[in-house]
């Protein structure tokens, strides 16, 4: 099992012992998030894989809470913030987006200039460590326009 699989089960003990439900629950639930993730792969899983499990869980509850908001219902969304944040707490430290932005213009400066390829060069080298969304919005700051 993944290091970071274990890490997680050993916050839901803590949690367990602590009797705190919505912690517990949270965590519960992301744990069988990476079981069924573990169940789906031909390989042992692995902490990038845990991570993966993590992000969706994280995209998730951000796209829940603004769903909420619109709809009205602020107790909800801030319910799915708060979750999101826990989870957040197993990501690996974010990205520096000036390091991010470096990394663009030395790709730029090495002749890709399109949205596409410098995602695909980019988007392994920051799995984990920054959002999807983010890394897009800096691409597309720094490329020239036209």
């Amino acid at each position: 099992m993944a290091e970071l699989a274990g890490t997680l089960q050993a916050a839901l003990t803590s949690a367990r012992k602590a009797q705190d439900k919505d912690r517990t629950v949270l965590l519960g639930t992301i744990l069988a998030a990476v079981r069924n993730r573990e169940l789906e792969l031909p390989k042992p899983l692995s902490d990038t894989d845990v991570l993966e499990v993590l992000a969706r869980g994280i995209k998730q509850r951000r796209e829940a809470a603004e769903q909420f908001t619109v709809a009205g219902r602020q107790d909800l969304a801030d319910r799915e913030l708060v979750q999101a944040t826990v989870l957040e707490e197993f990501l690996p430290p974010q990205a520096d987006p000036e390091e991010v932005r470096g990394a663009v213009r030395e790709l730029i400066a090495g002749g890709t200039a399109a949205v596409g390829p410098l995602m695909a060069a980019l988007v392994p080298r920051y799995k984990g460590r920054l959002d999807g969304k983010v890394l897009n919005q800096i691409v597309r700051e720094e490329l020239p326009p036209g």
